[in-house]
């Protein structure tokens, strides 16, 4: 059973970070794969447990775990979507 978090938020002024986590859980749907989507825009916090998790003090939405392991950001999703490889970059196989 998989624990895949995506970290995204519902507020954002970048059309960029919206089409983004747009297509992550567009892809996540298509493959019928259950995750759980984590608001950085509730509080301070949250942002920054993101960022320390993946120990980058300025990075975006978003950003992808399988439980507590960091999985990648949305350019390593999209390699691994174009090189048919979602399943590995979740750590699920």
């Amino acid at each position: 059973m998989s624990s895949i978090k995506v970290y995204y938020t519902s507020v954002s002024g970048s059309r960029e970070v919206k089409q983004r986590q747009e297509e992550v859980t567009r892809i996540l749907d298509t493959y019928k794969i259950k995750y759980e989507l984590i608001d950085i825009s509730v509080s301070l916090k949250i942002l920054q447990e993101m960022r320390t998790k993946v120990s980058t003090p300025r990075a975006l939405p978003p950003q992808i775990f399988n439980g507590q392991e960091y999985c990648g950001d949305f350019e390593m999703f999209h390699k691994a979507k174009e090189n048919k490889e979602i399943l590995k970059f979740l750590k699920m196989e």
